[in-house]
């Protein structure tokens, strides 16, 4: 198992040995929080990193903004250039949510842009969780809002060795249920591609690709390519590909996923009928329906998220699945200048909730959207 080796020219010096024994000595007692203070420039994120050098966690550090979070990011890659030190902020480039004016009758659509690197540094994030102990992650406050079930993303992952008897076909089918598209000629992340025995997959996670050759029945040989010019850079025993997105259900949960999401629009449209709101009903049932026919073809529909309560399989006001359900117990938490993060993750909750309750109250979504929400 990989360990964190903490690298810098630098030693402990001055109030930082003091402050770095006594963190640690109240971790191992089990103490729950702890503040370290330092004016800017004291070291405080080289003391950060050799609290997690002796304590050997799995490590969130919590900021304020992607901004600071980069900075962190920056300074924890080279202080753990051998460990899996990731970024993890929200995606969006550009992003308008969902909204309803009942004063001047305007409803509008969520709207986003989504930056494709950022996206790749999260799912990048979410693999190492899932597949070693030696992780620091530096994220923003979106590590509150639901990213989707962490047993259904890991257990539908897909592992191939080499030699093992595998059908190619079943092989392909699999890829397209966790959210792989078949692409044989603009090939890029979340996608696959085929040539007779040779299928070619580009992980959500990576800036490489995989070529799995078949032989037969059997995995013949897997290797690590260049998906630009097919250069093979390495060959590998065997290969786990993770989801192509975090929004992935198996089909037997979906299917009763669909019947509880049917079960609620027709309590909600007796509800609006009872009080005579006939117009709330009507988009209701027509926006609710049309996600219902498209969830059932593909797995996916826009707005998948106002779902993740069945989707998920939780009860009504459970706590979503987010990014802290991907680490372990034991894991160890940062959260850096905490008089600014604090005040904010309280307050993503807040509007986020008002925002809901106008959509649902007019028709938009089922209140079970509601369960749609940061921590």
């Amino acid at each position: 198992m990989a360990k964190f080796q903490l690298t810098s020219k630098f030693k402990p010096t001055g109030d930082q040995p003091t402050a770095i024994a006594q963190l640690v000595g109240g971790l191992k007692k089990g103490e729950k929080e702890q503040t370290l203070l330092g004016v800017t420039g004291s070291g405080k994120t080289f003391t950060m990193a050799n609290i997690v050098q002796e304590v050997q966690r799995p490590t969130l550090v919590l900021c304020h903004n992607k901004t600071l979070a980069a900075q962190l990011y920056n300074e924890f890659k080279n202080f753990f250039p051998n460990n899996a030190v990731h970024y993890f902020v929200s995606y969006f480039d550009y992003y308008q949510p969902e909204a309803y004016i009942p004063r001047s009758d305007t409803y509008i659509e969520k709207d986003s842009q989504i930056n494709e690197e950022i996206d790749r540094l999260r799912h990048a994030a979410t693999d190492s969780l899932l597949t070693r102990k030696d992780v620091l992650i530096v994220a923003s406050v979106s590590c509150i809002y639901g990213i989707g079930s962490v047993e259904d993303y890991d257990g539908l992952s897909i592992r191939v060795k080499k030699g093992e008897r595998r059908v190619r076909d079943k092989f392909l089918r699999q890829l397209t249920d966790i959210q792989y598209q078949r692409n044989d000629i603009d090939f890029h992340r979340s996608t696959f591609r085929v040539r007779g025995d040779v299928v070619d997959v580009f992980p959500a996670s990576e800036e490489l690709a995989y070529r799995v050759e078949f032989f037969g029945d059997e995995t013949d040989r897997i290797t690590k390519v260049d998906p630009l010019t097919g250069e093979i850079l390495s060959s590998l025993d065997e290969l786990q590909i993770f989801p192509g997105s975090h929004y992935v259900t198996p089909y037997d949960k979906l299917k009763v996923a669909l019947g509880e999401i049917e079960r609620e629009l027709d309590e909600r449209l007796a509800y609006f009928k009872k009080h005579g709101l006939l117009l709330e009903a009507q988009r209701l049932e027509q926006r609710t329906r049309f996600d219902l026919e498209v969830l059932e073809e593909t797995g996916f529909v826009k707005g998948i998220e106002n779902y993740s309560r069945y989707l998920t399989n939780r009860e009504p006001g459970e706590q979503p699945a987010t990014l802290l359900d991907y680490f372990p117990d034991d894991f160890l938490m940062f959260i850096d200048e905490s008089h600014m993060t604090i005040p904010q993750v309280r307050g993503m909750y807040n509007g986020d909730r008002a925002r809901k309750e106008v959509l649902v109250e007019h028709g938009f979504r089922l209140p079970s959207a509601l369960d749609n929400r940061p921590l």
